[in-house]
């Protein structure tokens, strides 16, 4: 089966095609899938289904973030079709962004926790869908693009401070009630979670609950793989990943059954 590259796949090559030697992961000796990066056996690639998601999404990625197996950033790129990557610089930023930040068509969100808003930077807390829906008519509304730092918090913070571009930005602010369940990497801030989790919640806000609940099993779908590599974590065992397969294909036959057309 033929599997599609995305804009994270492409960052990913890109990226490499700048290192002088391979990078160095946990599991650096698993033959891994080269779009993935799960171990072979446990590669989810021909399961990937596009989501009718209206949404758009802006991965800023930190310097080495794109080669890390562990992100779940490209798990946003896996199904959301309107998904945009770019390594961030502080000194020069990359042209393409910019150039899609001043996109008419689009309306940029910075999905930021508020408390790091600057003076006079816009904050919505609110539920997304009832804002986009007192801007006027739904035809003549400008697609939400959101933008989503990608990397460690800290790295996160800096990117975020070091990059006046983001600074007019209106920022979409919501904080978690629940503990990330990313188990691969935890931050030290109760609301830190992994970038795929960020975009679930960006989604719900935006009223997209299908589309929200197809990629939260996508992502439990790619940590349990994750974490099936590793002996000693029994409990996650074939069955429940084959479980996880089949809820995620029945979720995207109910997003098209619903009659849910994306237009690009």
């Amino acid at each position: 089966m033929s599997i599609q590259s995305h804009a994270v796949h492409r960052l990913y090559e890109y990226r490499q095609s700048l290192s002088t030697k391979p990078y160095a992961s946990r599991g650096k000796n698993l033959v891994r899938c080269g779009r993935c990066l799960l171990e072979q056996s446990f590669c989810t690639c021909e399961h990937r289904r596009l989501l009718p998601s209206k949404a758009a999404f802006a991965l800023v990625m930190y310097d080495a973030e794109v080669l890390k197996p562990s992100n779940s950033g490209r798990l946003i790129a896996d199904l959301i079709p309107d998904t945009h990557a770019f390594l961030w610089s502080r000194t020069q930023p990359d042209p393409q962004l910019l150039a899609l930040l001043e996109n008419p068509d689009y309306q940029p969100y910075l999905v930021f926790p508020g408390e790091y808003a600057l003076p006079g930077q816009e904050v919505v807390t609110e539920a997304l869908s009832e804002v986009l829906a007192n801007q006027g008519e739904p035809e003549q509304a400008k697609r939400p693009l959101f933008i989503l730092l990608d990397g460690s918090w800290r790295e996160a913070v800096k990117m975020f401070r070091k990059s006046s571009y983001l600074h007019q930005l209106p920022m979409l602010s919501f904080s978690a009630e629940t503990l990330a369940r990313y188990q691969l990497r935890k931050g030290s801030r109760d609301f830190q979670m992994g970038t795929a989790e960020v975009a679930i919640l960006t989604l719900q806000s935006l009223g997209e609950e299908g589309c929200a609940d197809a990629l939260d099993t996508w992502f439990k779908l790619f940590i349990s793989s994750s974490l099936a590599t590793r002996s000693r974590l029994v409990k996650h065992k074939p069955e429940q990943i084959q479980l996880l397969k089949q809820q995620f294909a029945r979720q995207v036959t109910d997003l098209y059954s619903e009659q849910i057309t994306y237009h690009p």
